[in-house]
């Protein structure tokens, strides 16, 4: 059993892993996951976690696993630890990544519990770069490049970097949404991107508070005319951004209160 003092725990389909089967995952990339923050035992968006599991599963391995078994191993997980933590849960094959039968077999799922997480206070400075992820619309591993250029921007005394497209529009940051406020709109990027479930979630929540919100291409040149900016994700909906690139972005509180009260008004719900 994988467990430290706190109780968190490192599952496999719903049982406690061994070394002996950690192991191979140590050398295997191909798999994708979800990360959720669950509080009281319960998460927000849980409906879009389970979508985004079995659209990614479907992508990579041609099949996934029922709902009400994912919510299972989910269950024994958070039962298994404190009630507020934080969780990620990644689907892989058994199989391995280079095999034929890798391409027909049934994910597994590895389930990892950790201290409960809020994200950085901010304001925030990104820099940024021209990239563009390989399969944007999934949240799968071994993206070394996003750590790669996280680490340049730290190198130039700032906190993380926004990618530019090939069309020069911003799509997201490293483990990051962006989102824009132009005085009454929420403004979301049109790129190819990962839309995150803490997006999915606020964006749900802002329509049913009457929010107007747009979404339209975003370019550098966009920056200086908009009246603040957010990154966001499991941890937060939202993080003031004080600067991406050149371009500096006022603060705006009435936009990061908007969006941390969309958040809460989207209900906790048990696995």
């Amino acid at each position: 059993m994988l467990a430290s003092s706190t109780s968190f725990v490192v599952q496999r389909n719903g049982q406690d892993a061994t070394v002996m089967e950690l192991g191979p995952l140590a050398f295997t990339g191909y798999a994708h996951f979800t990360a959720m923050q669950v509080r009281g035992g319960k998460v927000r968006g849980l409906d879009l976690h389970l979508e985004r599991l079995k659209f990614a599963s479907e992508k990579l391995f041609g099949q996934a696993l029922p709902d009400d078994q994912v919510q299972a191993y989910l269950r024994a997980a958070i039962q298994a630890g404190p009630s507020d933590l934080s969780l990620t849960a990644t689907m892989y094959s058994p199989t391995g990544e280079f095999t034929v039968a890798a391409a027909s077999t049934e994910p597994e799922v590895l389930i990892r519990t950790g201290p409960a997480a809020s994200g950085p206070e901010g304001p925030l400075t990104l820099a940024t770069v021209n990239h563009e992820r390989f399969l944007p619309q999934i949240k799968h591993v071994g993206e070394m490049a996003k750590t790669y250029f996280l680490r340049q921007a730290a190198k130039q005394g700032l906190d993380d970097v926004v990618f530019v497209d090939r069309q020069g529009r911003l799509s997201e940051a490293t483990i990051w949404n962006l989102a824009f406020w132009d005085g009454s709109s929420v403004i979301w990027p049109l790129a190819e991107m990962l839309t995150g479930i803490m997006m999915g979630t606020v964006r749900r929540q802002l329509d049913r508070l009457g929010v107007p919100q747009r979404v339209k291409e975003i370019t550098l040149t966009d920056l200086p005319a908009l009246s603040g900016g957010v990154v966001m994700n499991s941890w937060t909906p939202g993080v003031a951004v004080s600067q991406i690139g050149s371009a500096l972005l006022p603060e705006a509180p009435a936009f990061l209160e908007l969006l941390h009260r969309a958040y809460k008004a989207e209900p906790l719900v048990s696995p």
